[in-house]
């Protein structure tokens, strides 16, 4: 075999093996550097074309720069080598387009420093990212939405701290998964106005090599990109970017809160969900029972790495003076890999519960282990207007440990107490200690979470 075909990519989302797994084509391609350089290439264009129509370059060289400045004719290993020795890509992207334009290319970068066309660059890509994480959020809202409604009764065990806690029904807890992602969408919609921004400032971002004309291009350019224009230079201010990976952190975050649900739901010794079967997935090499959930886990571990670069941005807020050192370079690690991991989590997401498999009758049955123990306030809270509430505890304490004592269920311990049949026959024993009758207002919280999620 031709060593030179081998693939050598090293992390996982470009990796042959693991790129689907932790990410998705479409994002890769939005990050690629073919990508990249060409949004560099289209901003370089754009300042022309800018600067060309408030005046300052002539009107014929920025239609040299527009026509001319070609990816096709770019060499890729000279812009990698020169980028290796200057430190940044922009010079070198520079060097090649002014040869490619000409006498015309004595315009090209007109103004402007490196920074300005590497964060505007980065913007497009951001702005447009956002579009398909916006995309991909309102898709899985959608199927969460259809969970909640589906399951809007079907009851089961409400846990809290791993123990069995109240009645409530799966169809309440696919409605606060969707509640969190509304809240997503609607974050996404306000962050876009502060982070897709154009950057045009000059060496030390005061635009002072244009004269009065800086506004003004700036402007322009803006309006060329369909960017917003800053208030200051933003250099150095770099809050924009460190919150759309901050957002990020708080979708995978979601999806990972959903991804342990899911995992501890599928054990065997609950066996209330399993994501949707699809032969050989989830398979084991030694363990031919195992159906790992495979998703559920995929999604765990972008929530963990994408958290991580949560912090390395905001760590990289702390810049030096008007041009920062090395805090702005975390950003190229950071922002892309964040990207990729959020969009390949969301696609797991959207398979693992768009053909979630729910097993309402290992619910039903869990909720009974119990033996009526989990609806020990619900007779109680019964019990109280005859007895008092203090009261109305002691009995139940009680019968609640003569079942974990002596077996039997809640019902047969609270039937055998006089306390208690002197208000309440055996019927009305069995109906209050029926989980299935102490649901509370879950079933209308689904209702309202679906009526609120239609409205964004």
């Amino acid at each position: 075999m031709n060593t030179r075909t081998i693939p050598f990519s090293s992390t996982v989302v470009d990796s042959i093996l693991f790129r689907d797994a932790f990410g998705t084509a479409k994002m890769r391609a939005l990050f690629s550097d073919h990508a990249l350089i060409q949004r560099y290439i289209d901003v370089e264009v754009a300042l022309a074309k800018a600067e060309a129509q408030v005046g300052v370059i002539p009107a014929d060289a920025a239609e040299v720069i527009a026509r001319e400045s070609q990816i096709e004719r770019i060499d890729f290993d000279h812009l990698r080598e020169e980028t290796d020795i200057v430190g940044y890509p922009i010079l070198p992207l520079v060097h090649q387009l002014v040869a490619m334009c000409g006498d015309a290319g004595r315009y090209v970068h007109w103004g402007a420093t490196t920074q300005d066309i590497m964060d505007t660059a980065v913007a497009l890509q951001v702005r447009d990212a956002l579009d398909s994480i916006d995309a991909d959020i309102r898709e899985l809202r959608g199927i969460l939405a259809g969970l909640a409604k589906k399951h809007r009764v079907t009851a089961m065990a409400g846990r809290t701290h791993l123990q069995q806690a109240l009645p409530i029904t799966f169809g309440y807890k696919a409605a606060i998964w969707l509640a969190m992602f509304d809240r997503h969408q609607q974050r996404i919609a306000e962050l876009r106005k502060r982070v897709a921004v154009v950057e045009f400032a000059g060496a030390a971002g005061t635009l002072a090599s244009l004269g009065d004309k800086g506004f003004d291009v700036q402007t322009a350019l803006a309006a060329g990109l369909k960017l917003s224009v800053p208030a200051t230079t933003w250099h150095v201010a770099r809050d924009g970017f460190a919150e759309a990976v901050n957002l990020l952190a708080l979708v995978t975050g979601s999806l990972g809160k959903i991804a342990i649900d899911i995992m501890i739901m599928a054990s065997n010794e609950f066996g209330e969900v399993y994501e949707p079967f699809v032969k050989g997935r989830g398979a084991s090499s030694t363990m031919p029972q195992k159906r790992n959930p495979i998703s559920s886990e995929l999604m765990l571990a972008a929530a963990k790495a994408v958290r991580q670069h949560a912090g390395l941005m905001v760590d990289a807020m702390i810049q030096d003076f008007e041009r920062a050192t090395g805090p702005w370079h975390a950003e190229w690690i950071a922002i892309p890999e964040s990207f990729i991991l959020t969009s390949g989590a969301l696609h797991q997401a959207k398979f693992a519960l768009g053909g979630l498999i729910v097993d309402t009758e290992r619910m039903k049955h869990n909720l009974g282990i119990s033996k009526g123990l989990i609806v020990a306030e619900a007779v109680m809270m019964e019990m109280a207007p005859y007895t008092g509430r203090q009261q109305a505890h002691d009995i139940v304490y009680d019968a609640c440990r003569t079942v974990n004592e002596q077996g039997g269920t809640l019902a047969d311990a609270l039937a055998a107490l006089p306390e208690v049949t002197r208000h309440f026959n055996r019927a009305a024993i069995d109906r209050m200690t029926d989980p299935s009758n102490y649901l509370g207002l879950a079933p209308q919280m689904v209702d309202r979470a679906i009526e609120l999620s239609g409205e964004i």
